[in-house]
């Protein structure tokens, strides 16, 4: 008669789907390392596009700099050229000159762009160059320098703007190009002009390119965003399958299992009512015919409960809510557990010190789903099994705790203790029955009911779950 009562396994069923879940397990780093390579490689082509570009345009703006003092240096040098041979000396202060031939001949001479022009005159003739190459609005600093040489009416005339200085010196931020000034020689004279320099500062040059490469750095990052939100999305449906396919797996051995063990012990059943020796004794007859008659009332209960799990899924399952209280619930679900506590050893303890526990809820529901979190309590025990349920109640809720000693959830388990078809690991035994539907059928039905469930559990020293539901308002 034992033998009718035993498990059957099949190892064969988890052989054909472990083939399945290796095979996905060594191809899915393969595609997650291509997936990472190539969007690497996407990234790092669009920053050396983007810093080229950069570079480009940096050179492009140097060129339009350049041409522009170009424009202006010509039109200061020919409008120099035409001046009338007399110029205005600017003398030192302390200084006493004395007519000469030198001082003549220094007044004679062709005046240099520092004493032809003022820095607005200057300031006007870059403005519209820079205007003309495309750069209107750009701030700039400017100087005119020239060197006399070596004389007793040696000085340095030079025509800058005012923050030419402090531009010229930052170089790191501002741009600075030069532009020789040609001087003519001086036929009536006999002498030569000194050579004068034309220097221009673009200031915060780096962001005049950046400015103009605004459009397309957007549209350059925005489609990388994209780029790595669609390579997020694609491994994330690929772990999210891999999880279903895992989930589906376990599933299906969990199906095998519940299944072909009612399955067997009927088989065994109706074999042994063949037996003639058994025919004839109608005890044993009646014995048989009631395994056969519960085993097929389990597999009933398991068909029952995968239909319910979908209803449950398309959001098709009617509650009849009505009044009820919760202590009684919860002794009535605790006597029905009696049997399998004392065939463990076990013992239950009842604190129901709620001084309000009418719930509106659907009876059937609600005793289900007590009555599921008191068999996870016994299907994952160990010797001594101690369940302690206590309720209290605030001004808006009921509080019930199932607190027991069991084998407890490691912190991955009760992350995903509610997940539909998921089983904590128990190693390499199938000694623990079920499809990993209770938990996530008491999380729906909870929910249903507008109430909460919390789960708090240590490895080895056992599991309390805490649910909490709204009172019958008066």
């Amino acid at each position: 008669m034992t033998g009718i009562d035993k498990a059957v396994p099949y190892p064969f069923d988890k052989f054909a789907v472990g083939l399945k879940s290796n095979g996905l397990k060594k191809i899915f780093p393969i595609i997650f390392f291509l997936i990472i390579l190539s969007l690497t490689g996407i990234i790092y082509i669009q920053i050396n596009w983007i810093v080229t570009m950069v570079e480009n345009k940096q050179e492009l703006l140097k060129d339009k700099l350049s041409r522009a003092l170009n424009d202006v240096g010509h039109d200061l040098v020919e409008q120099r050229e035409a001046s009338p041979n007399i110029k205005t000396l600017r003398i030192r202060p302390g200084i006493t000159w004395r007519p000469s031939d030198q001082f003549l001949n220094e007044l004679m001479k062709t005046p240099t762009v520092a004493e032809r022009f003022t820095v607005e005159d200057i300031n006007e003739k870059l403005q519209k160059a820079l205007a003309f190459r495309g750069l209107k609005g750009v701030q700039f600093d400017f100087c005119v320098s020239a060197d006399m040489g070596p004389s007793n009416l040696s000085f340095r005339s030079e025509v800058r703007s005012p923050g030419f200085q402090r531009a010229a010196e930052d170089s790191a931020n501002n741009l600075r190009v030069f532009y020789p000034l040609m001087a003519p020689a001086d036929a009536d004279m006999g002498g030569t002009l000194p050579a004068e320099i034309l220097i221009a500062v673009i200031h915060n040059y780096k962001s005049i390119v950046l400015g103009e490469m605004k459009v397309m750095i957007i549209v350059a990052i925005l489609f990388t965003l994209v780029i790595i939100a669609a390579f997020y999305v694609t491994v994330n449906a690929l772990l999210r399958q891999k999880k279903l396919s895992e989930i589906k797996n376990d599933f299906i051995n969990n199906m095998t299992h519940e299944f072909k063990t009612p399955l067997a012990t009927i088989s065994l059943a109706v074999d042994a009512l063949r037996n003639e020796k058994v025919v004839q004794d109608r005890q044993k007859s009646e014995y048989f015919s009631g395994i056969i008659k519960e085993e097929n009332k389990r597999m009933n209960k398991q068909v029952e409960t995968i239909l319910q799990a979908s209803l449950l899924d398309r959001r098709e399952q009617q509650l009849n809510l009505r009044p009820i209280h919760a202590h009684t619930i919860i002794q009535e679900a605790m006597e029905n557990f009696q049997l399998q506590l004392d065939g463990k050893g076990g013992r239950a303890e009842l604190q129901l010190n709620a001084k309000n526990d009418l719930v509106e809820a659907d009876e059937v529901h609600f005793t289900n789903l007590i009555s599921n979190l008191i068999d996870n309590a016994v299907k994952y025990s160990k010797d001594q099994l101690l369940i302690h349920i206590t309720t209290h109640s605030t001004s808006r809720s009921l509080i019930i705790r199932i607190e027991d000693n069991g084998i407890g959830m490691s912190k991955e388990t009760q992350r995903r203790i509610f997940e539909k078809f998921y089983r904590a690991h128990t190693g390499n035994l199938h000694n623990v029955k079920g499809f990993g539907l209770g938990l996530s059928y008491v999380k729906t039905i909870v929910e249903a009911h507008h109430g909460k469930i919390k789960v708090e559990s240590l490895t080895g020293k056992g599991t309390t779950f805490t649910l909490e539901f709204p009172l019958k308002k008066a």
